[in-house]
């Protein structure tokens, strides 16, 4: 073969080289354990892609797939999920919202689930800047009110510090320019808890990126799959969406663990938390 190759001026690659060509996908033999795996977790998880799926997996049946190998298996099943496209708006943002450590700032938002009904609830949580844990959320079935703020704060500073003891230094807190926030009773609940109120410029959601980021995974990941029927079905779902969140979603900022694993982590290893 080399001596016919040389004659005619080719590589023995061409020569060795089947006319078929290779298939889009190839097969591994232990690859329907592998999609087994993958089923049990994207039953309950549809919105997930292929690498929090994989963290999923490797996390609960203690393997160690890399991400090609999920990819492909979910290829090949067609339980990968379409490219988003992202709206760009041309304005620029420089701002960081993301912290060093723990409890240096929180952020706050607001979103609203309408039931099949015609009822409606409102949620509003707090969510910690660096370790992406939701401290504290309060859901009601009506409009969200300067009070229901109120108590927002002071449960997500007992929940990280107990009930009568303020943080050594200030924390701030970020939120839009909404009047539930920024009414004189709601800034003097921060300042008696040592919170400090920042607002996001007028017209810019993307100054309070990680609020909408955790509402937009809330609509995605919970919301849509969930029963909606009336508005007491969904306040029952609430509180098992936030723990499911803090405990189990693997978040891509987090090395793909959740919050809680991310928070234990730090106090294993001594860091800040």
């Amino acid at each position: 073969m080399a001596v016919i190759c040389r004659v005619l001026g080719i590589s023995r690659a061409c020569a060795y080289r089947t006319s078929a060509g290779r298939p889009a996908r190839y097969a591994m033999a232990d690859d329907r354990a592998v999609t087994a795996q993958i089923r049990s977790i994207i039953r309950t998880r549809a919105a997930y892609g292929a690498r929090r799926v994989r963290a999923l997996v490797n996390r609960e049946f203690a393997t160690d797939y890399n991400l090609k190998r999920i990819r492909r298996v979910m290829d090949l099943h067609g339980w990968t999920l379409p490219r988003s496209a992202r709206r760009r708006t041309g304005r620029a943002h420089r701002g960081r919202i993301q912290r060093d450590v723990s409890n240096e700032r929180w952020c706050s938002d607001g979103l609203e689930i309408a039931c099949w009904n015609g009822e409606l609830v409102q949620v509003a949580f707090a969510l910690d800047c660096h370790d992406r844990e939701v401290i504290a959320h309060i859901d009601v079935p009506r409009d969200l009110r300067g009070t229901d703020i109120q108590q927002l704060m002071r449960a997500a500073a007992a929940a990280r510090f107990g009930v009568d003891t303020r943080p050594d230094t200030p924390i701030q807190w970020l939120s839009d320019n909404g009047s539930i926030y920024t009414a004189l009773d709601t800034q003097c609940t921060a300042e008696r808890l040592y919170l400090v109120p920042i607002t996001t410029p007028p017209s810019s959601p993307q100054s309070n990126g990680m609020s909408e980021a955790f509402v937009n995974t809330l609509r995605r990941d919970y919301v849509a799959g969930a029963e909606l029927s009336t508005a007491a079905q969904v306040l029952e779902q609430i509180p098992a969406w936030i723990a499911d969140y803090n405990a189990v979603a693997p978040h891509s900022a987090l090395g793909y663990q959740s919050p809680q694993q991310y928070r234990s982590t730090l106090l294993q290893t001594g860091l800040t938390c």
